[in-house]
């Protein structure tokens, strides 16, 4: 028995208890549908949540990977307790912008990259599905980086940093067969490894010892008393780390999995509620693995030195005593460092614990970003590749640049790549909140379940946050090029970037009704961009 995005369910299935709808011949995630279970009363039921959860959890585990682990860890070192409240508000921040994608998907039974391929015309919808691309493709660097550095520390050095690149080629070709065992399995797997992170990250926390007084007060009390620019650059780099383009676009995809009759109300209202408190749940289960790292590092490292860690690696007989410098600077860290700085301090068992919580990062989210590539690669050019293909190419692009530093570089090149990719993710942002703005603001596609003042007001705030910060990194990072060959290539890309995000805020605009910015009169694009179709069209297209 089979179910389609859009189409209705049939009377017997809705009166039976939810399982699994799967095709002769499953290909994807999403070939796979759960059935939600009729309740005889009214109002909340355990059994429905129980039903909605999974889509929530694997979004989550994007705010888990190892270039979130690097930037707590980097924050918690420089600024102590000072920038935990940080951390809380953009992972709330990073809730409400997942609120919109799983809205959007709910309702139109579309993600927003196949709304984006009906609503934007050819050129602008090309370059905006090639910066998305982008975003994945250095998303997955990131985990490659991570499962490297994590190989390397459990083998003490015997798995070069190359070797871990390449080994990562055929760990996530494996895991491209788990869901072949079932899309409740799957989802139940990557359970398992926020699970292990949990632990992992968790246990560090207990051994460490974090002031609990400090935690309470760094998350609740906004304040950074003698704060300067390395202070700032880790705040606005917290940011980026946590909400990852890509990962709304990849949310807006994994709802489709849960049969929604959207011809009732109901039972849309009821799905975006129970999709809302699954996501609240793993963004939770995120935010205190987060915690985790960062109250560790703030703890224990805060104000320390790198003579500080050189002497304490050689008075520990660390095979790593060589790691750091034997000066007064203060300590710098990173997913590698922190793995060799926790051994010394607290022996062998936290250096290993830790290496595990990161592999588990980076395997986790070598999957999400293998799925997010796929949804949008078939979203934005009505192109299906197979799962094998999808990763053939992402991995490639991840792998070569990757590997190529690691052989001719070392470990603080290939770790300073993930500070670099975390800033990429914060700039790449705007085109993917733009978009699930504009769409879950139009009524004719939203219906009743258009963004409200209140929903509107709080995207625009979190846009102009992002394109804040944004412009605080082109502000620090231009200075820093020094030659004029630099100069020519940055000024173009940036002319690219205002003209793209100048254009999505245009559209948004007049998606909002702001008609006297089209030079179309046709009252059919009153809620469209001229070039492109109206939101009436992408109804009547959704409907077919």
């Amino acid at each position: 028995m089979t179910s389609t995005d859009s189409g209705p369910v049939p009377q017997d299935q809705k009166s039976r208890s939810y399982g699994a709808i799967t095709p002769q011949h499953p290909q994807t995630y999403l070939d796979e549908k759960i059935l939600i279970p009729q309740t005889s009363s009214p109002g909340f039921s355990f059994r429905k949540l129980w039903a909605f959860t999974g889509p929530g959890f694997l979004m989550s585990i994007a705010y888990l990977d190892p270039g979130n682990v690097e930037s707590d860890l980097q924050c918690g070192a420089i600024a102590g307790f000072k920038l935990v409240w940080v951390l809380l508000l953009a992972t709330v921040l990073g809730l409400l912008c997942q609120r919109l994608a799983v809205r959007l998907g709910v309702v139109t039974g579309r993600d927003l990259a196949q709304i984006c391929q009906i609503y934007y015309p050819k050129v602008p919808r090309i370059i905006l599905w090639i910066t998305i691309e982008i975003a994945i493709i250095g998303s997955d660097m990131q985990e490659v980086i991570g499962t490297a550095i994590a190989l390397n520390l459990l083998s003490a050095g015997r798995i070069p940093l190359w070797g871990g690149v390449l080994i990562t080629i055929v760990d996530t070709l494996v895991f491209l067969f788990l869901d072949k065992y079932g899309l409740r399995k799957l989802e139940a797997f990557f359970g398992l490894l926020i699970t292990i992170m949990a632990l992992t990250f968790g246990y560090e926390y207990v051994m460490v010892k974090p002031d609990q007084k400090e935690v309470l007060k760094g998350m609740f009390f906004p304040y950074c008393d003698n704060c300067g620019s390395p202070e700032l650059l880790q705040a606005v780099g917290i940011i980026g780390a946590i909400i990852m383009p890509h990962n709304i676009f990849l949310h807006s995809s994994l709802v489709k999995s849960r049969v929604v009759e959207r011809s009732k109300k109901q039972e849309v209202r009821e799905a975006n509620l129970y999709f809302m408190i699954e996501s609240s749940i793993a963004l939770f289960v995120s935010f205190l693995i987060n915690l985790f790292v960062m109250a560790v590092f703030a703890e224990a490292f805060y104000q320390k030195t790198n003579r500080d860690a050189y002497e304490e690696c050689r008075n520990s007989s660390s095979p790593h005593d060589g790691v750091f410098p034997n000066d007064d600077n203060p300590l710098s860290v990173d997913i590698y460092k922190g793995g060799v700085i926790l051994g010394c301090f607290f022996g062998p068992a936290a250096l290993y614990i830790w290496a595990v919580g990161i592999l588990a990062a980076g395997q986790s989210s070598t999957m999400t970003g293998t799925y997010a590539g796929q949804f949008v690669m078939e979203g934005f050019l009505n192109l299906k590749w197979s799962r094998f293909a999808r990763v053939l190419f992402t991995r490639s692009c991840a792998i070569v640049p990757t590997v190529l530093v690691a052989i001719f570089r070392d470990v603080s090149n290939l770790t300073g790549m993930n500070d670099f990719l975390n800033v990429l993710q914060s700039i790449l942002l705007p085109f993917a909140l733009l978009p699930v703005l504009t769409f879950t603001s139009m009524r004719p596609l939203m219906h009743d379940f258009t963004n409200g003042i209140v929903g509107k007001a709080v995207a625009v705030a979190i846009i102009t946050l992002v394109l804040a910060i944004n412009l605080y990194f082109v502000a620090v990072y231009i200075p820093t090029l020094g030659s004029i060959a630099y100069y020519i290539p940055v000024g173009f890309i940036l002319a690219g970037y205002a003209i793209l995000t100048l254009y999505l805020l245009w559209a948004c605009c007049v998606a909002h009704g702001a008609s006297f910015l089209s030079s179309r009169k046709d009252t059919r694009f009153s809620y469209g961009i001229p070039e492109g179709p109206s939101a009436n069209g992408i109804v009547n297209h959704i409907a077919q």
